[in-house]
């Protein structure tokens, strides 16, 4: 009743405000809806009522600039150029959609969680950072938010649970803290019409032992990269590569590594959606409680193990033996137009965002489509490795959610919780999801639309269909602050591309700094409360020998390559099912 009473009033300022003012944004939605927002999940009567919502509730803040901020992927690009044009026209509020690059964005929000200065009114903000947000109770709660203060301007067509990743925007205290825009998985990419040649699979069966399909472990991912990289080395003309990957010293370097690699490797303990009482940072923290209590082997962690140094040894030899030479230069967002060019097998670590470039057509450059645009390729599961074992992640979902933090003024976080719950609307989901590819709801990938364009999407429809995708985890809780710890991996990494360090020492000194950074939490949570008493708690070191026998990181195999499997792509498929 009191939701219903706060809209109506609404609704009146509206009017008060001015008639031709509200008659000419419903006229803007009615061209949006015919032009651009479709096809839709609801009817087009339905999307007006519901862009007459966003009129009336907008109607104080007409007139107002706002500025958010996210990072460059296809579905941010299709926000900033279309859909904020769109919100603009519709509801008055002019919204200035910075796009910049995801190490940046981090930094800006950590600016402005230091400074207590609004740079941004909100941020498209991967949900990595809950364990931060839940923690230091800078950023707005959103459950307590829509409740109260934000009553006013949170969509009665919300509708929260069709979202597939609210799940991992939920701190602790069961409370939202995010609101999902854009999600994606990093799946394992391979040329299927490489792998179905009769010539390569018979030569790849002599030479292994076993079938070529998709590789269920390292092994196989390892002698598949060898096989296409050494032995088959041209096809129709061009060189080709079994493997491909990025290696550049630069902060998405270590995305690549706490994206859940060391898990994949079998690092981190069992537990969905991450590992307790070790996830797949390597960082420790014990079940039923909220304070980290080290990464190092030798305080119980498992960043500096032998499953993590192994997973980062593989990633070098990798990308040093089988992967285009100019790969170890290359970026996260370079690698992906590389991978366009057509002459690489397969790629073990790819996000599924980069599926809207991947089906472009050959005419502009992309030669793993066919001539009528269907995928070369195709996404599966990817491969983990020897010290991996049932029940533990088995790979990374990046959710990118809307987050506005407290130093934002209240109406100016009003506006912007409003262009946020706009681009997430049933009203343009479905189209958005067309154009970026980063499915957030369950509505919008069932909807027929999909069922029809599947065959050209290698698998994705299929993957967000499935329950499967539900083993696919963000970074979870026992990251203490995202930005703090984040910024120390891709130096230590960049040391390893760099021949410095070796991977047993890159990862012991990148341990040893995580330690030693929450050490400075721990001192400013017991002192002034920093990390609402959940920051870390130390443990004392004892000898890795003693962890390790005692639920710490797992010993050293004395065989880290067993023998390769693989398994055919449809009965994968099928298994999804």
């Amino acid at each position: 009743m009191r939701k219903t009473q706060l809209l109506c009033a609404v609704a009146a300022v509206a009017v008060m405000a001015g008639a031709h003012s509200a008659y000419a944004g419903a006229d803007e939605a009615k061209k949006w809806i015919e032009a651009e927002f479709q096809p839709s999940t609801l009817t087009k009567d339905e999307q007006m009522q519901e862009m007459q919502w966003f009129i009336d509730a907008a109607a104080p803040y007409a007139g107002m600039e706002i500025n958010v901020l996210s990072e460059g992927i296809p579905t941010h690009s299709y926000e900033s150029e279309v859909l904020a044009k769109a919100f603009f026209e519709i509801t008055g509020i002019k919204v200035n959609h910075q796009i910049l690059g995801e190490g940046e964005v981090v930094q800006a929000v950590q600016t402005q969680m230091q400074t207590n200065r609004n740079l941004y009114d909100a941020y498209v903000n991967d949900s990595d950072l809950i364990g931060t947000h839940s923690r230091m109770q800078l950023a707005v709660n959103l459950s307590d938010f829509m409740a109260g203060e934000g009553a006013d301007v949170t969509n009665p067509m919300l509708d929260l649970d069709d979202f597939m990743g609210t799940q991992f925007t939920t701190g602790p205290d069961g409370d939202l803290y995010q609101l999902p825009d854009q999600q994606f998985a990093n799946l394992y990419w391979f040329r299927k019409d490489w792998f179905d040649r009769e010539d390569i699979r018979a030569a790849f069966e002599e030479r292994y032992g076993y079938e070529l399909g998709v590789p269920v472990n390292w092994s196989a991912y390892e002698d598949i990269a060898e096989f296409f990289t050494k032995y088959v080395v041209d096809i129709d003309g061009t060189t080709v590569y079994g493997h491909m990957d990025y290696g550049k010293r630069a902060p998405d370097l270590g995305w690549r590594m706490t994206d859940a690699w060391l898990s994949m490797a079998g690092a981190g303990s069992k537990g969905l959606p991450n590992g307790v009482p070790i996830d797949e940072w390597g960082i420790r923290m014990e079940a039923d409680t909220c304070n980290p209590v080290g990464a190092s082997v030798t305080r119980g962690g498992a960043t500096n193990g032998p499953a993590a140094v192994y997973a980062i040894r593989k990633w070098d030899e990798w990308l040093r033996n089988y992967a285009p030479p100019a790969a170890a230069s290359f970026d996260f967002y370079q690698s992906l137009p590389a991978l366009s060019i057509g002459n690489v097998a397969q790629q073990i670590f790819w996000y599924t965002a980069f599926t809207a470039d991947m089906v472009k057509p050959r005419s502009e450059g992309n030669m793993t489509v066919d001539e009528e645009g269907k995928p070369l390729w195709r996404m599966a599961p990817s491969p983990h490795g020897p010290y991996w074992e049932t029940g533990q992640k088995v790979g990374y979902q990046d959710v990118g959610s809307w987050t506005i933090l407290k130093s934002t003024p209240m109406e100016r976080a009003k506006a912007a919780w409003l262009y946020a719950q706009f681009v997430v609307s049933k009203t343009v989901d479905v189209k958005k999801s067309h154009v970026g590819l980063t499915f957030i709801r369950d509505s919008s990938v069932n909807h027929e639309s999909f069922t029809e364009r599947s065959e050209k999407l290698g698998g994705l429809v299929e993957f967000y269909r499935s329950p499967e995708r539900n083993k696919w985890t963000p970074t979870g809780v026992n990251v203490p602050d995202y930005p703090k710890l984040a910024q120390i991996w891709w130096q230590q990494i960049g040391d390893v591309n760099s021949g410095a360090f070796t991977p047993q020492e890159a990862m012991d000194r990148l341990a040893q700094e995580m330690d030693i950074t929450m050490a400075r939490m721990q001192a400013a949570d017991e002192a002034a409360g920093v990390y609402g008493g959940c920051g870390p708690r130390l443990n004392e070191e004892k000898d890795a020998e003693w962890w390790m026998a005692n639920g710490g990181a797992k010993p050293k195999l004395d065989n880290e390559k067993p023998q390769g499997v693989t398994v055919r792509y449809e009965d994968l498929v099928a298994s999804w099912d």
